[in-house]
């Protein structure tokens, strides 16, 4: 009876506790977000099926969930969906306006917030790196590359936001989520990879990392800036038949937080091993500094089809690259320094890999429920399935040997790395050389 009692009076206790440390602003923002949620049903239901509904009535309170976990994203959500409608109504149902109306034009319309969004995602690693070098002013730069990477992610989202009821104003079979093709779906990396590090930014309370994860996040960008001016990627385009499913709203998702998160992990391992390697003198040891400069320096060859109409792009690409190695290089030892301890670097290391890899497992079942609905079976050995089932027996097994043998340090970062490759294949690489089922997003 005792026990009973005490345990009614702990759950009682922890219930009252989580509530009690929500603040004004945190059921101001759950009343936003039920009232945007149920308004977008009771005004859209018609168009929606049953799957759809049920997606949009579950998004409400996970949302809420969400922004109460991590207090930072209730800001990003607010002013996102602000500045979005703001977007959506300065249209008035009219796509010409994106070219007379001021703030379409220059800021709102998509094809302006993503550039807006490359633009800032630049501005934050720069910032992040002279912070990283900066005396006495290390914090200031590196809490302005910060703030420039939140402001990316908005405008990463207000872009997608946008461009999603662009694809509608062009024609109702033309309107779907914009995450499907390489355009888009690019986006989308960028924008989640930021969010994830910023997270562990948060929760480790240090910003060193911002230096070398946000290269990677430029990286995209550059391919990204490529890719819209040699295929004019970023105009909207109708789906194929297979495409057009509910579907395609969870599985992209869920995929690209798998991608996202184990891009994140590859660069923090390649800060552990810049931070273990700081005293070595022996260059020819200096391993994973040259695997950087070699995959920075070949990726030009990676799409040599069209070298010959944007080599100046490229050759510009690979001298920054060249920089940024030597650089590192360079200032191996003044960098170490500035990174956080090796354990913390392990730590969030295997974080994203797990966040990523329970993502990535959703998404692999999402994507063979889908392709029996599209296709007719589960699984059917497609180059982009197989090297999707490559990723993920790999992570597995890295998480498997962490978990079970202990594994850490230096095998695990270079794991990571590999990983990296793998990945970086099954997602832009099959697209490029193989063909399948899955090639929506040719070069």
């Amino acid at each position: 009876m005792n026990t009973a009692t005490t345990t009614n009076t702990t759950t009682l206790t922890l219930d009252e506790g989580f509530l009690s440390r929500r603040n004004w602003f945190d059921w101001l923002f759950a009343l936003v977000v039920a009232a945007g949620g149920l308004y977008a049903f009771a005004s859209y239901q018609q168009y929606m099926d049953v799957y759809e509904k049920g997606i949009l009535l579950a998004a409400i309170p996970s949302t809420i969930w969400l922004g109460w976990f991590w207090r930072p994203l209730r800001v990003l959500m607010l002013a996102v969906a602000a500045f979005s409608l703001l977007g959506v109504f300065s249209y008035q149902g009219e796509i010409a306006r994106a070219d007379s109306v001021f703030w379409l034009k220059y800021f709102l319309s998509s094809q302006s917030a993503i550039l807006w969004m490359s633009v800032l995602f630049v501005m934050s690693t720069v910032f992040y790196w002279i912070g990283m070098f900066a005396r006495g002013q290390a914090a200031a730069m590196e809490a302005i590359g910060s703030k420039l990477a939140w402001v990316a992610v908005g405008m990463a989202l207000i872009g997608t936001m946008v461009r999603w009821y662009e694809s509608y104003l062009l024609g109702p079979d033309i309107g779907h989520i914009p995450v499907s093709n390489l355009y888009e779906v690019f986006v989308l990396f960028c924008w989640m990879t930021t969010a994830f590090y910023l997270y562990f930014e948060e929760q480790y309370e240090t910003r060193a990392l911002g230096a070398f994860v946000m290269l990677v996040v430029t990286a995209a960008v550059g391919f990204l800036l490529w890719y819209t001016l040699v295929r004019e990627a970023h105009e909207i385009q109708p789906l194929v038949p297979a495409l057009k499913s509910w579907w395609m709203k969870l599985h992209v998702p869920a995929n690209f937080i798998g991608y996202g998160t184990f891009a994140l992990a590859a660069m923090v391992a390649f800060a552990y091993l810049v931070k273990q390697q700081a005293a070595e003198t022996r260059w020819h040891r200096l391993a994973p500094l040259w695997l950087l400069g070699v995959l920075l320096s070949v990726m030009p060859m990676v799409f040599r089809k069209s070298l010959e109409s944007s080599s100046s792009y490229w050759l510009g690409y690979l001298a920054v690259s060249a920089l940024i190695v030597g650089g590192i290089l360079l200032a191996r030892r003044h960098i170490a320094g500035r990174l956080p301890a090796l354990e913390v670097l392990d730590d969030v290391m295997y974080k994203s890999i797990a966040v990523g890899f329970a993502f990535f497992t959703i998404a692999t079942v999402l994507g063979a429920l889908w392709a029996a609905e599209a296709w007719g079976g589960y699984w059917s050995w497609d180059p982009k399935e197989t090297w999707a089932l490559i990723v993920w027996l790999n992570y597995a097994a890295w998480l498997h040997m962490r978990l079970m043998k202990g594994l850490r340090g230096t095998v695990s970062a270079w794991w990571a790395l590999v990983g990296l490759a793998v990945t970086t294949f099954a997602f832009l690489g099959v697209n490029m050389f193989l063909s399948g089922l899955h090639s929506y997003g040719e070069l």
